[in-house]
Order: structure tokens, then sequence, then C-alpha cells
């Protein structure tokens, strides 16, 4: 009698379905996911949604770190010797994420190939992006930064198709994130929606074309 060959081993599906040290909780759009100072003892996926990373500083400082949408991990930080959190997560839309136990973040990630492959991947174009967004903060514009941080919440550049409407975010997240004034942020805004490159129609639509601020020299 043949043996019946063990299935392959999916991610995606591994993360769908709640299991040991493995849940999955809905937060709604301004719902803290985690803060600045907690436990750091779980790493979370979005499956659905978009999340902010702040940061506050001695002084009282807030700045947004990063934007993270469906198929990001975030908390991953616990993997290593932190054991706080370094930032805040904060929902900006409604989201639906998946929160795995450090135990058992480690446990998948040494038992599935797949699943460590997943992760690694994940890790490797993170931190390609910190890389990209410390050149963007050093040698672009304010303008340029604008233009690149709304193509990038509209997944353009991303493996997945574009998501060129994106949910609702203020223009003082968009200020944090970049490093400008909120009043510089709505006078870019404007002068984009006045060349066709954004619209607002039920949401901010991000056109393709603007991609001629980032690569315009």
């Amino acid at each position: 009698m043949a043996l019946k060959s063990k299935p392959l081993f999916n991610p995606k599906v591994f993360l769908a379905k709640v299991g040991e040290g493995r849940t999955i909780a809905e937060y709604s759009k301004g719902q803290t996911v985690f803060k600045q100072g907690d436990p750091a003892n779980a790493v979370f996926y979005i499956q659905e949604g978009k999340t902010k990373l702040t940061v506050v500083s001695n002084a009282g400082k807030e700045a947004v770190i990063a934007i993270l949408g469906t198929g990001d991990f975030l908390g991953e930080g616990c993997l290593t010797a932190q054991p706080l959190r370094m930032a805040t997560a904060t929902a900006i839309s409604n989201c639906s994420l998946v929160r795995l136990e450090k135990g058992a973040m480690i446990r998948v990630l040494h038992e599935q190939p797949a699943f460590s492959e997943m992760f690694l991947a994940y890790v490797l174009s993170r931190n390609m992006r910190i890389e990209e967004d410390l050149v963007d903060q050093l040698f672009n514009s304010s303008e340029k930064r604008l233009a690149r941080v709304l193509l990038l919440l509209a997944n353009f550049g991303k493996q997945d198709k574009p998501e060129p409407v994106i949910a609702k975010i203020s223009q003082e997240t968009l200020a944090e994130m970049i490093g400008a004034t909120r009043s510089r942020v709505s006078f870019f805004m404007n002068k984009f929606r006045k060349m066709g490159f954004i619209e607002y129609n039920g949401g901010l639509h991000v056109n393709s074309s603007l991609l001629n601020i980032v690569l315009h020299d």
C-alpha cells in the first residue's frame, strides 16, 4: 500500500487559519495594535487593511516611520533581542491581523522552509525599502518624497497589482512621513490634483503619471 504524500505547506493557507499560538483579530480604524514600550512578544501579519508605525521621542515629538499593508508583517523585532516595542502600531483602516506568538513564529520558521523563505523575502524587501527611504530623505525634495509615498501607498512598484485608490489618510500623517509641514503637503497635493496626477473621488485616486514627479530631475 502506497503511503500518502504529505501535503505541501502553504504559508498563505497557514496564515489564514487559527491554530496553536495563532489568532486572528479585527481592528477598526484608529485602534492601537500595540504601543511603544509594550512587551515584544508576538509578530503580526496583515491579512487586510493598512497600519502605521509611529515613534515618539523623549521630547514628545512623533514621527511616522512606516505605512504597512496587506501581506506585510509587523512587530518582527521580537524575534531578536528586542524585549519592548520600539514603535506604536495603529490601524489606519479597518484591518484583519494574524497574531503569532513569538514561540509559534520561531517554531514555524524552523520547521517550514517555505514559510522561512517567504518571511526572509519580506525582511529583505523591507530592508531595501528602509534604505530607499533614507536616500529619499537625504537627497530628494519634499515634493518628490510626497509623490513617492503616494505611489508606495497605492502599491506601485510592488509585485501585487497597484491599488490606485488609497484609504483616506490625513495630510498630517503624510507630513510626518516625509518630514515636511502640513501646509507644504497641502500645496503639493493641490498641485498634483491640478496636474491630473491624483483625483478625489470617494477616496484618493493615484494615477501612474505621478511617476513623472519622482523621475523628473
